[in-house]
């Protein structure tokens, strides 16, 4: 009895998107273990006149915050990593699954916080390559896990104002 309402709970729950969590993190490895086992490090590929695929190790955060730092961060950002990770799945077992946006958002952010955090468990470094530029400007290299942990996070920002329009009263003219 007690195992069925576990049951139930999950399947109430925003733990039913985790196969979101799963596809996203299968894509995220997959490309990152075709970039290394097919590139040099630094190759790159151009692919449009404004976007290569570029082979690069990102020792720090996001655009390579504190990447020459010494070593320390490794530890530091895949500690941030795990601790993000676990926050993501209790918010996500804690959404209702008929919020949908909310649970892909936190299906998205867990995604990608899993999936650098096996980079750098694995390597002490993240495998970037989406190298996207205009007239010899360049945005720092990126990868899937990185996309997805944006568009969760962008997803949690729009629900944040669409929650607000929902609780906010009716103006009187």
């Amino acid at each position: 009895m007690k195992l069925e309402s576990k049951e139930s709970g999950l399947r109430e729950s925003g733990l039913v998107w985790l196969w979101l969590t799963a596809v996203a993190l299968i894509l995220d490895q997959a490309t990152k273990h075709w970039v290394a086992g097919t590139m040099e490090l630094y190759q790159s590929i151009e692919v449009l006149p404004f976007f290569s695929i570029t082979y690069v190790h990102n020792l720090g955060a996001a655009f390579s915050f504190l990447a020459d730092q010494g070593g320390w961060q490794r530890w530091f950002f895949t500690a941030i990593a795990a601790i993000a990770s676990v926050i993501f799945l209790v918010w996500l077992s804690k959404t209702p699954k008929q919020n949908k946006w909310l649970s892909i958002a936190f299906a998205l952010l867990l995604s990608g916080a899993v999936g650098n955090l096996i980079d750098r468990v694995l390597f002490g470094y993240v495998i970037d390559f989406l190298d996207f530029y205009w007239q010899g400007n360049h945005w720092p290299a990126f990868n899937i896990a990185d996309s997805a942990i944006f568009i969760g996070a962008a997803m949690m920002i729009i629900d944040s104002f669409r929650q607000e329009q929902k609780t906010k009263p009716a103006q009187d003219s």
